[in-house]
This record gives structure tokens, C-alpha cells and sequence, in this order.
């Protein structure tokens, strides 16, 4: 892949928050600032979304996530290479390529934004069965139609909950996809699930992996990756099973929006 040259900012950036961080990108001579959270700028760049988070910041929530996933299904009994996979929030396919390296049986990849679909489709060609560009807070029924008809067994989210990337309704309207007895694996940042943070997307998370509706098998802290000044960023991994459907109105009766 193609190597691209990288500057993050001289001045401590500790009370940055993580969508706001800005790095430089040096390109054609000119000094270009982007957002971590740009993704199509950085996405329309082969090889720079996994320059900068995994190779500069070092992240491994993919291999962990999928990894704790794996470990779960296979406590149970049930066979991972018959597993049918949403993964929401699918990026450039970085999750999706863990999953398919353990097996499984479908992988349907979703994103809000069409950089990524065409991201992954140069960089990770035919990685995922489909692969959808849509926004999970306002399907069209024949989307519906089509994400039923997949009958997935487990939804996956990694490195795209909170901030506002994927907002509680959309990512509700995934587990919604998910069959009872199916498994829901994603991480958050480790604030995230501090009773401190009463932000509607923190209650939400809290209050459905502690509710009747899941059985939550692991909540492993780790570290997801590291910031520009190398310090460690812990986020949690989560896995679940699925226990029953979970009500629609969930998100109004906790008092959670969008």
C-alpha cells in the first residue's frame, strides 16, 4: 500500500476530544489538516486510514473484539463458521477481514458513508458478501426487507459507536436485525460506561447490555489504541447473547434520542 507522509501537531492535544483531533497529511507539497473523523478525505487516500490507526497509533480493537467474539460462540457449543455477520459501521472492511480469517458462513458490511464501500472494495475486494451504503436511522423498507431476509446471527461494531458516528438508533435498529439467541459484539470508550456520563448514548449502552433482553458473556477493558502523545486510550469490548426481542419503543422508554 501506499505510504503517505504524516505530522501530528506539536502542542499536547489530552483535552482534545477524539472526533477533534487534528493530524497533517503532507501531500503534493501542501500541508493538508484533517480531522481523525474526516473518513472520506481519509478513506479516498489508499492506505492511509491504516497508516495512521494502526500502523502510527497502533490500534487492535478488530483482532480483539473478534477474538472475545469467537471465544463466547465457542463456549456456547454453536459454530462460528455458521455465522451470519452484520458489521455496522464496516469502514474499509479492518473488522471484516478478522472476522473472515476465523470463518463464517455471511458477512454483510454497512456504512453511512460511500467512501468506505468503494475504500473497501480497492483495498479488500469481494470481502463481504454485500455491502450496503445506507443510513440505520432511516431505512427504506425494501432495506428492511433485505437485512431480514439475511437472518443474521450476530451484529458487529468496532471503532464506530459514540461521537456521533453511529447514534443510538441506528445502531438499536441493528440489533433489531439480530435473531434472539444471536450475538452483539462491539467496543466503546471506556467513559462511555462510567454512570458519570449521562449522555444519551452512554444510558443507552448501559442500560441495554444490563437488561433482560441480552446475556452479557464478556465486558473486557483494554487498550484500543494509543493517542498522538502515545499515552494508552482504554475502550471497553463488549459481547452478548441475544436473549429476546428487544421492545420498539426501548430508546423512548429509557429516554434516549436519535
Amino acid at each position: 500500500m501506499k505510504k503517505h507522509r504524516i505530522r501530528f501537531p506539536k502542542e499536547n492535544t489530552k483535552d482534545t476530544g477524539q472526533d477533534e483531533t487534528v493530524f497533517e497529511l503532507i501531500e503534493n507539497d501542501q500541508n493538508i489538516e484533517l480531522r481523525f473523523h474526516d473518513y472520506t478525505e481519509i478513506y479516498n487516500r489508499e492506505g492511509l486510514y491504516e497508516q495512521l490507526f494502526y500502523d502510527r497509533l497502533k490500534c487492535v480493537s478488530p483482532t480483539v473484539v473478534a477474538k472475545i467474539l469467537k471465544t463466547s460462540v465457542d463456549s456456547t457449543g454453536q459454530r462460528f463458521t455458521k455465522m451470519r455477520v452484520l458489521d455496522l459501521g464496516a469502514g474499509n472492511g479492518m473488522m471484516g477481514e478478522v472476522l473472515k480469517t476465523y470463518g463464517v458462513a455471511r458477512l454483510i458490511g454497512a456504512d453511512i458513508i460511500a467512501a468506505a464501500k468503494e475504500a473497501c472494495a480497492r483495498d479488500r475486494p469481494h470481502l463481504y458478501d454485500d455491502y450496503y451504503v445506507t443510513d440505520f436511522t432511516n431505512l427504506k423498507p425494501e432495506e428492511k426487507e433485505d437485512f431480514e431476509e439475511w437472518s443474521f446471527d450476530c451484529l458487529t461494531s468496532v471503532a464506530a459507536l459514540s461521537f456521533g458516528d453511529i447514534p443510538p438508533k441506528a445502531f438499536f435498529q441493528g440489533i433489531q436485525f439480530v435473531r434472539t439467541g444471536g450475538w452483539i459484539a462491539f467496543n466503546i470508550k471506556e467513559t462511555f460506561m462510567e454512570h458519570s456520563d449521562t449522555t444519551g448514548f452512554s444510558k443507552f449502552i448501559r442500560e441495554l447490555i444490563f437488561s433482560e433482553y441480552f446475556d452479557l458473556y464478556q465486558l473486557v477493558k483494554y487498550k484500543h489504541r494509543l493517542s498522538m502523545e502515545g499515552e494508552p486510550i482504554y475502550y471497553y469490548a463488549v459481547v452478548a447473547q441475544k436473549t429476546d426481542t428487544v421492545p420498539d419503543d426501548f430508546l423512548e422508554v429509557h429516554g434516549v434520542k436519535g
